[in-house]
Formats: C-alpha cells, structure tokens, sequence
C-alpha cells in the first residue's frame, strides 16, 4: 500500500516533469518566430528564465480591454455628436401645414384582346406542365408537347398579323 502511493507519487513527478518539457519546447518553437534578438544569444537557445504565464495574460489582456473602452467611448461620442449636429433647434423648426389630396384613379380604357390561339398555348403549357411535375415520361407527354408547339406557332402567327 505504501509503495503504491510511492510509485503514484514518482509517475505524478515524472508526467508533471514531461509536461514542463512539452512546453518548454512549444515556448522555443513560439520564440522562433519571433524577430531576432542581437543580445549574444542565439535563436535556437531557449530562454534562461521562462516568462510567467499570469503575467504574460495579464499583460496581453490589458492593451486589449483599454483598445475596449477607447472603442466604446469612441462610439458614444461619435453618437451623442451625431444626435446633437443633426437635431432640429426650436429656433429653426418650422410648423407645416399638411394638405392632403385624394386621387381618384379611373378605369384605363385600353381593352387587351388576345388572340384564342394564344389562349389554347396557355392551356397547352399548363397541361404539359402538369404532366412534367407528374413525371409522366410516356406518349401523352410527347403528344402534349407536339399540340404546344403547334399551338406556339399559331399564336405568333395570329399575333404578328
């Protein structure tokens, strides 16, 4: 029993010892990218003392929530300006007087007269639709669609005369 918490014990040590490698490691491949330093110290070394994660966060947060509140304060200002330039002054307002005129529209007095051949290609076309959406793929679609097409020319030769 007491060697068991030994062996947990070391097998913590040495995973808790992997881990600070691991990110050792992820900090030296992070620093490469960086640009390079002309201190004597080469690019490949990893750094003597590593930074402190909670002062690295606290410092990458703080330009962050400040470029927050000048964004925010920008915004208000900009708004409350807007408000302000393009209000009305009492001065200035004029009172208007609306007048209200009713148009009463008449009846057109063209008269549309389509030619009943047209009309047949509109009954035509509905039909041949009908048998599309249907998917009906046998002679009454080829059929139909022979009396559309000649229906089409009937109309436009009634329509150009």
């Amino acid at each position: 029993m007491v060697d068991d918490a030994g062996d947990s014990r070391e097998q913590q040590q040495r995973q808790l010892e992997e881990i600070r490698r691991s990110f050792q490691e992820i900090g030296v491949r992070v620093g490469a990218f960086e640009p390079a330093q002309h201190n004597g110290s080469s690019a490949n070394q990893p750094p003597s003392t590593p930074a402190s994660p909670v002062a690295s966060r606290s410092m990458m947060g703080w330009p962050l929530g400040v470029l927050a509140v000048v964004v925010v304060v920008c915004l208000l200002l900009g708004g409350g300006l807007g408000y302000l330039l393009h209000r009305p002054t009492a001065a200035t307002e004029v009172p208007t007087t609306s007048i209200v005129t009713r148009v009463v529209p008449s009846p057109p007095k063209t008269r549309v007269v389509v030619p009943p051949a047209c009309l047949e290609t509109a009954r035509r076309a509905d039909e041949l639709m009908d048998l599309f959406t249907r998917k009906v793929r046998d002679r009454r679609l080829s059929l139909a669609l022979k009396a559309y097409t000649l229906a089409s020319q009937a109309c436009r030769k009634e329509a150009s005369s």
